[in-house]
């Protein structure tokens, strides 16, 4: 067990956890994942776009680094994100965490909702992830069974762990 515990702080291997919730609503366009989903009628409300996955993204590495959340980080009270694409945030929170002396291993990202459905477009989403901000994503999604807000259709959530190194 000490053997393994000084590995661990040899490598400086972290972990960080992240979850966000949006409201769907009328009138906004669907973006998830860091794709437009132009065929659902509803979009999700927020100081951003609203993106659940990144946003998780985003709060799991800055967890993970110990740089606070996303809402300490790129909060209401910062105008210049109002309405912001939540990739550009996602490329922020990136030159933090390697300002901060981190590289990314992988993050692993759940979303939760009824709709978009992910899964024909899953790898693209995370090529695009990839391509983009150069970070291993892994994307699962699940659905509640009709259960709480995601389950009735009112929201959507996403649950993200990321490890870190530095």
């Amino acid at each position: 067990m000490f053997g393994m515990i000084n590995l661990v702080d040899s490598l400086r291997l972290r972990i960080g956890i992240g979850t966000d919730v949006h409201r769907l609503v009328d009138g906004r366009p669907m973006r998830v994942a860091g794709l437009d989903w132009p065929d659902e009628s509803m979009g999700l409300e927020g100081h951003s776009d609203g993106d659940v996955v990144l946003h998780a993204i985003c709060d799991s590495l800055l967890s993970a680094t110990g740089l606070g959340d996303l809402g300490s980080n790129f909060g209401t009270s910062e105008p210049q994100w109002a309405g912001a694409a939540s990739s550009e945030l996602l490329a922020e929170t990136l030159v933090r965490v390697h300002a901060a002396g981190f590289t990314v291993g992988n993050v692993a990202v759940q979303l939760i909702g009824n709709r978009p459905r992910l899964g024909s477009r899953r790898a693209e989403a995370e090529q695009a992830l990839l391509e983009t901000h150069g970070i291993t994503v892994s994307i699962s999604a699940t659905t509640t069974d009709g259960l709480g807000l995601t389950g009735r259709g009112e929201g959507l959530a996403a649950i993200a762990t990321a490890l870190v190194s530095g």
